[in-house]
């Protein structure tokens, strides 16, 4: 159990900008190598960087990143680490940056982990990896598919992967109906620790992917982010949740969530009265005003759960 009062220590420092070395840090990895979960973690944002004087009294954008830094070290080694494009659009794709929808949804899922923790988490369109990588690194999945169709976001994906110190199987990207065959070999070798998922990247085409490739996925978990702003893709997507709802047998269906950037509102009404034309039933979920990542929290992000 953490020690009483040290989330309120740091709240203390963090409100008062002291130094960072100032912060009981050893303590917290103490604490953390106990009891790993990520309940401290959230305690310890929620009186600093998300307190009500943070907003209204917000230190440097340096001090703020130099304690997040630091925060996120502690349960994972290291923070999340991207190369990506500085270019909206390079190489015939969006995919090679990170959208704020993927920072929302990453959030939401580390503070909802227990949806993650133990499970088969499989993510359409991963571009170059943020959503998936913060996941595997604070909420402990048993397996992650990382997905997309793109030969150069996968490449990058893949690179990204690694640099995060995640151990990829031996090989290159693979189409996804060969990239599942040694699975019981894989998870042999990935659950040596429980603190490294079963990672995979997979090629992922939402059009000709059939319902047998996704049946060998298995995934406990569906999710994606910013993948809802072109009609021709929405169909595409649906389609492929279709497919994910008619292969599962005698599994429960798999929990879906998807966050929406509403770029444009007929898009994303569109979005919705394609799903009620199929049958599959969603939800919004709440959002939060405040963010743990050093981001503006964008009023147009939405994250919807469906049932399918």
């Amino acid at each position: 159990m953490a020690q009483p009062g040290l989330a309120t220590r740091f709240q203390r420092r963090f409100l008062a900008a002291r130094q960072l070395c100032s912060f009981p840090w050893p303590e917290l990895e103490q604490n953390l190598r106990i009891s790993p979960d990520s309940s401290l973690l959230l305690d310890i944002l929620h009186k600093t960087v998300r307190h009500p004087l943070c907003a209204k009294y917000p230190p440097s954008t340096k001090y703020r990143r130099s304690f997040l830094t630091e925060l996120i070290k502690k349960p994972s080694g290291e923070p999340v680490t991207l190369s990506e494009s500085t270019a909206i659009v390079s190489g015939g794709t969006t995919g090679l940056v990170t959208w704020d929808a993927a920072l929302q949804l990453a959030q939401w899922a580390i503070e909802n982990n227990s949806a993650f923790r133990d499970r088969t988490v499989l993510e359409l369109g991963s571009g170059i990896g943020f959503t998936g990588i913060a996941i595997c690194k604070t909420c402990h999945p048993k397996a992650y598919v990382f997905s997309d169709c793109h030969p150069a976001v996968l490449q990058e994906l893949a690179e990204n992967i690694r640099l995060n110190g995640f151990v990829l199987e031996p090989g290159k990207t693979r189409h996804i109906q060969t990239e599942l065959q040694g699975q019981e070999e894989e998870a042999t070798n990935y659950q040596k620790t429980k603190l490294n998922p079963k990672l995979i990247v997979a090629e992922l085409d939402w059009g000709s992917v059939t319902e047998k490739q996704l049946l060998d996925l298995q995934p406990d978990v569906v999710i994606a982010a910013d993948v809802v702003y072109d009609p021709e893709i929405i169909l595409a997507l649906i389609g492929m949740l279709q497919k994910l709802a008619a292969c599962r047998a005698a599994r429960k269906a798999p929990e879906v969530y998807i966050a929406v950037t509403v770029r444009n509102p007929d898009t994303y009404h569109l979005f919705q009265a394609e799903l009620d034309k199929v049958g599959i039933g969603w939800q919004i979920i709440p959002a939060h005003s405040n963010s743990i990542f050093l981001y503006d929290v964008q009023p147009n992000v939405t994250i919807l759960q469906l049932f399918i």
